[in-house]
């Protein structure tokens, strides 16, 4: 059985998929980008300043499915220039005690959606 997680905390999503889907105790969240959820844009800025968004997304969606990155057990992250990862990796690692780290990939590529450097999408399981 699958439930949807919506929250009006993170961004509203703009095609055909939902934030967040939780299938038994496994939630699987969207790919997430620097979109502010209260006014629609695009953070613009730093690279840092856009993975800090993008995080603050996710931990939006994981908080309306009652849980933390804690829970996250696998990340996928996008990014339009890997010279940028040192950065993003910066303020990501700031999610996470270094001890119990979710797995992860990262993977350049040509574009992403609305023409960002990052997106972000996570894999969670409820205790």
């Amino acid at each position: 059985m699958k439930k949807i997680i919506q929250t009006p905390d993170a961004p509203a999503p703009i095609g055909p998929y939902s934030q967040a889907v939780m299938a038994g105790n496994t939630l699987y969240l969207s790919g997430q980008i620097a979109l502010d959820p209260t006014s629609g844009e695009l953070v613009s800025g730093s690279i840092e300043d856009e993975t800090q968004q993008v995080m603050d997304n996710l931990k939006a969606v994981l908080s309306a499915a009652g849980l933390g990155f804690e829970h996250v057990v696998k990340a996928s992250i996008f990014v339009n220039d890997m010279n940028q990862f040192s950065r993003i990796n910066a303020v990501y690692s700031g999610y996470f005690d270094p001890e119990t780290a979710p797995a992860r990939e990262t993977v350049e590529v040509a574009n992403l959606p609305r023409f960002v450097n990052v997106e972000i999408s996570m894999i969670a399981v409820k205790d």
